[in-house]
């Protein structure tokens, strides 16, 4: 029998490699709006973080959002993600 396979993701802020379901996964939809994917199924590209508030800090000011989605991101949008986050732990 072979073996299943699990997806890894690499966290923006921590930059460690780790199974895609411990990570809480960004997008940017077609539209253009960014926002948390708790449940990992909107269409659009994505972004994966850890579910440690301090990654998504160190992501944020390190602009790696802004990077993987080749794209400006306003500071409420930001807010509105770290909000999200913290309401999720």
């Amino acid at each position: 029998m072979a073996v299943k396979r699990i997806p890894m993701r690499m966290c923006l802020g921590c930059g460690e490699m780790k199974p895609k379901k411990e990570l809480i996964r960004a997008v940017k939809s077609p539209e253009g709006e960014i926002s948390l994917d708790l449940t990992g199924k909107r269409s659009g590209r994505g972004a994966y973080i850890c579910r440690n508030i301090e990654c998504f800090r160190k992501a944020r000011k390190a602009k790696r959002f802004e990077k993987a989605f080749s794209c400006r991101i306003s500071e409420q949008v930001y807010d509105d993600m770290e909000t999200e986050l913290t309401n999720s732990e």
